[in-house]
């Protein structure tokens, strides 16, 4: 997908996915293990899932590779497959795709923070990012999406990373708290501004909080930039139980309200992170 296609998509309201990690723990899949190597070892339970979000209205699925990348595969031993990971991962989301919808190579935060406020340095992080997203687009992802950001320095690097190894076009969307605010520091209009002078085809938020506390932000950073703004916040804010179970108490239709308010606000490419599920993205399709 060349960058003036993405531009012409986003001249329309663009339904993304929503959760899928929580959607796979759900399924099964234990907290703690390699959620890469989980799905690559249930290919039905993605296949399932993703197709659900086609059939609901998503243009766009996140391929299913959020963190391999080489510095979280080797927390877990897996740095040796980083290769066969991210390609098989990529034709799973292909797969389900088929001709309905467009396939993003999906990356995140490494985990580790970067100078000074940690020892990773921005040419292991570029390094880092170039690798994977080489192979996302060997894969055949359509786009790039750099997501669930923590780290202004650390997003620009992988944004950096992906302009040095393809021509796709690369989405950044980073977590904030319900001031805008980043947890390493800066705010997201800071950010945005920074990603959009820096090449990205799209800025915006995703995870942390739900869609009633993005108005706001939504608003401030549609007047910033002049790039597609995303919106893709978690079913309201999580509920800790006793036992330590996290869930999310908003239900598919008031998220969908909400998420039609910050459509008027702004935002162009809409979805759902932790909490959601393909219902929301029905219900979201049915609201617009």
């Amino acid at each position: 997908m060349t960058k003036q296609e993405f531009e012409k998509l986003c001249a329309k309201t663009v339904l993304l996915d929503g959760a899928t990690g929580s959607n796979l723990i759900a399924a099964g899949m234990p907290q703690g293990v390699s959620s890469e190597l989980w799905v690559l070892e249930h290919p039905d339970v993605i296949h399932q899932l993703q197709s659900a979000y086609v059939d609901a209205g998503s243009q766009i699925l996140y391929a299913p590779t959020f963190g391999a990348n080489r510095i979280t595969l080797t927390r877990h031993g897996l740095e040796d497959r980083i290769r066969e990971l991210n390609l098989t991962l990529v034709r799973y989301a292909r797969e389900s795709a088929g001709d309905k919808a467009l396939v993003a190579g999906d990356v995140t935060t490494t985990g580790q923070l970067m100078e000074p406020l940690g020892d990773l340095t921005y040419e292991t992080v570029f390094s880092t990012y170039q690798e994977q997203i080489s192979l996302l687009a060997e894969a055949g992802a359509d786009l790039i999406v750099a997501e669930t950001m923590i780290h202004i320095e650390e997003t620009c690097a992988a944004l950096d990373a992906a302009h040095s190894v393809c021509d796709l076009p690369v989405m950044c969307s980073m977590t904030v708290d319900a001031n805008g605010n980043i947890f390493t520091g800066g705010n997201i209009l800071e950010a945005a501004a920074r990603l959009e002078a820096s090449g990205a085809d799209a800025v915006g938020v995703n995870c942390s909080v739900g869609p009633e506390q993005l108005k706001d932000i939504i608003r401030d950073i549609r007047q910033t930039v002049s790039i597609p703004v995303l919106a893709k916040p978690n079913a309201g804010m999580p509920i800790v139980s006793a036992d330590g179970q996290t869930t999310y108490p908003m239900k598919p239709d008031v998220f969908a309200q909400h998420m039609k308010t910050l459509s008027k606000q702004g935002a162009v490419l809409l979805g759902g992170c932790c909490g959601t599920a393909p219902a929301f993205i029905a219900a979201l399709k049915q609201a617009l």
